[in-house]
């Protein structure tokens, strides 16, 4: 069966897209990527090109499709390339446009290669990337960056070409806790005090929280809470990747899959945290703050998430990128893999030997960090073999 690509998903019936195979993530929502294009965050001259990929069967109905975005740049995508681009303009080479899979802006672990429900979806994950390299060599583009990946979905891809990257991001993961108090007891003594100490600075300061999903915000409150976020990004000189309406119509749209936390003060918001969340993990995204409490961000974007997944039953909790912070606040190093295609043959070897040498470097950087964990040693979860 034949692929075909397309720009927008306005193009794609939402019930067809959302009935694949997306584990619940809710960055791969047909919602969530049209709103997207709705506000203007992708497509026109934002760099971000929609070319998704769909594989439909006689009658039309979507059997697998794969997010896909023609890119003029490398911003928004958290798996770094700039030296490759660098070495690809010194050899007076064209690294853009290039090709990327990923929920845009969203370093998010999950599936790139959707299928529907049926005996057939590994053949339909192969058509698949088949088309995606066929439209890499068909334009001529440098590459195909399929990031975030799953580990089943690595494997096939480097069964046909891809290399494979390896990083690392902190993750907090449920051991069952009823209450927070618990998660603070797997801690020693020494790191709990410390936890403890940061959450009652902010309690003994007067800062309360509350609790907003989607449906509860206003036009006022993300007014505010924008507001918030967008000054973080100002303050490292650069622009929000989202704006306001987008947040407005996801809450409109997916009420329950987005939720704030909001700090107040003598009854005014004083700073926020954006998350996402899915049946089973919540995803922390932006943040911002009108005032500087000391440990404000800790509570408010891990703190407050924590409670918030013991409180919901949630099972992990991903507050996003980097950040060698989060270990003393019991997230742990979690291996995230991303796969690229490149086209010259040249490029090809010399950034395949770099990869070789970069997963041992972050197989002992994990490793190290692992030292550093809060959790008491007889309550520590044995880590498997870094692979």
């Amino acid at each position: 069966m034949p692929c075909r690509i397309v720009s927008s998903l306005a193009a794609v019936d939402a019930v067809q897209w959302n009935a694949l195979q997306l584990q619940g993530n809710p960055f791969l929502r047909h919602e969530f990527l049209r709103g997207l294009e709705l506000q203007h965050c992708v497509d026109g001259d934002t760099g971000w090109h929609g070319s998704h990929v769909l594989l439909e069967d006689a009658s039309g109905r979507l059997l697998g499709s794969m997010p896909l975005y023609r890119k003029d740049h490398s911003w928004g995508e958290f798996v770094f390339d700039w030296s490759w681009a660098k070495a690809y303009t010194q050899a007076q080479l064209q690294y853009y446009p290039k090709l990327v899979s990923m929920a845009p802006f969203s370093p998010v672990p999950g599936s790139r290669l959707l299928v529907a429900d049926g005996e057939h979806a590994l053949d339909i994950r192969r058509q698949l990337i088949d088309a995606v390299i066929e439209q890499a060599r068909t334009h001529s583009l440098s590459s195909i960056h399929v990031l975030f990946t799953t580990d089943a979905e690595r494997e096939l891809l480097a069964c046909s070409g891809f290399m494979l990257r390896k990083d690392c991001q902190f993750h907090w993961h449920n051991r069952d806790f009823h209450h927070f108090d618990e998660f603070m007891a797997s801690f020693r003594a020494e790191k709990r005090k410390k936890a403890l100490r940061e959450r009652r600075r902010l309690q003994e300061g007067g800062v309360s929280f509350r609790t907003l999903h989607g449906d509860e915000m206003t036009p006022e409150l993300w007014r505010i809470v924008f507001g918030f976020s967008a000054a973080t990004f100002e303050t490292r000189g650069h622009e929000h990747y989202l704006n306001e309406g987008f947040f407005r119509r996801i809450s409109a749209a997916l009420p329950k899959s987005i939720m704030v936390k909001l700090a107040m003060h003598g009854g005014a918001p004083i700073a926020a945290a954006i998350f996402f969340r899915s049946h089973d993990t919540l995803y922390g995204r932006y943040w911002g703050a009108a005032d500087n409490f000391h440990s404000l961000h800790f509570e408010t974007c891990y703190y407050q998430g924590i409670d918030y997944c013991i409180e919901h039953r949630l099972q992990h909790f991903e507050p996003g990128t980097q950040g060698e912070h989060k270990i003393a606040r019991g997230f742990e190093p979690t291996a995230v893999w991303s796969a690229h295609w490149i086209a010259d043959s040249r490029f090809r070897r010399a950034i395949d030997q770099y990869l070789g040498q970069e997963r041992p470097a972050v197989d002992a950087y994990m490793q190290s960090v692992r030292e550093h964990l809060p959790f008491r040693r007889d309550n520590e979860i044995s880590q498997p073999t870094p692979q």
